[in-house]
């Protein structure tokens, strides 16, 4: 996979959609990120495809304990002392210069919010042309295996459209900004 890679955005629907192969993500209110383990470090890409790890250094750090060969997509973000999610905060640490951004986050650590695998290392590959709910089982195994206290947790997901009306109409005051509906056979 080559650097930078396009990521899939979100399109707008005036309802949920229902159905047995739906899955449902929480949508967070932070700055859309893609992390690249490479055999080196760790490279984190906005989603316009600019270079973005020197403002997000504690994430590279967190993602050392990757395996090399690893690209997720996810959400950074940052909470404020109640708990809410920040974008104000993601922001602001996005627009930093490095220096400034070492001293946001020795005041509010980022949180790495994984919501798809688009590469594992070998023999898996390219994980993109495999269904949602491959590419979810394969973020789960691997995110199992990092150290407990980790920043790179995975995104909230539910196949259950209750469940995720409930989230939608319960969360939006913590930085929640809406559901996310993934067909479980779809790449």
């Amino acid at each position: 996979m080559d650097w930078p890679v396009s990521v899939a955005l979100a399109q707008s629907v005036p309802e949920l959609p229902t159905g047995t192969d739906w899955s449902y993500e929480v949508k967070l209110d932070g700055h859309r990120m893609i992390m690249w383990r490479t055999g080196d470090g760790v490279r984190l890409q906005a989603r316009s495809g600019r270079d973005v790890t020197a403002a997000w250094g504690d994430l590279a750090l967190a993602g050392l304990h990757l395996p090399a060969g690893t690209v997720l997509d996810g959400e950074a973000v940052i909470t404020t002392e109640d708990g809410r999610i920040s974008f104000e905060a993601a922001q602001a640490r996005a627009a930093s210069s490095p220096v400034r951004a070492r001293r946001l986050a020795s005041q509010r650590p980022a949180h790495y919010i994984a919501f798809d695998t688009l590469q594992l290392p070998s023999p898996n590959g390219d994980m993109r042309a495999r269904p949602y709910s491959e590419r979810r089982a394969a973020l789960l195994n691997l995110l199992a295996d990092l150290p407990a206290n980790t920043p790179i947790q995975a995104v909230s997901s539910t196949t259950d459209r209750d469940t995720a009306l409930t989230w939608y109409n319960t969360l939006h005051h913590q930085g929640i900004e809406g559901i996310v509906a993934k067909r479980t056979t779809s790449p």
